[in-house]
């Protein structure tokens, strides 16, 4: 699912422009890391706490879908939301997720299809 309204984004660093239109990318249904986008932009995986705080700082974090990322480790880490919000939002993607607090495990690759 992709969202095609205008965004106005406010006074934005060019590096989180950068992070937004890569999350912008990652389809319905799919996750990355923080390491995966830093090295993505070029940055290689040092830069991966950059791009956290670029995410975390995400003015519309439905639209850029920032519950999309987890960490290296394949848990749950920081939303601006909640925890609680971004393993609701990835189940409703059909992603299987532990629980709801910080660490708890996601797991991509157990797919809820529909019968």
């Amino acid at each position: 699912m992709h969202f095609t309204v205008p965004l106005d984004l406010g006074a934005i660093t060019d590096f989180q422009r950068q992070v937004y239109d890569h999350l912008t990318g990652v389809e319905y249904g799919r996750l990355t890391t923080y390491g995966e986008i830093a090295e993505a932009l070029g940055l290689g995986p040092s830069a991966a706490r950059a791009v956290g705080g670029a995410v975390g700082a995400n003015p519309v974090s439905i639209v850029v879908p920032c519950h999309r990322v987890i960490g290296a480790d394949g848990a749950l880490h920081g939303f601006s939301g909640g925890l609680s919000r971004k393993a609701t939002l990835l189940r409703l993607e059909g992603i299987v997720v532990d629980g709801e607090t910080a660490r708890s495990r996601v797991h991509p690759e157990e797919l809820r299809l529909p019968l």
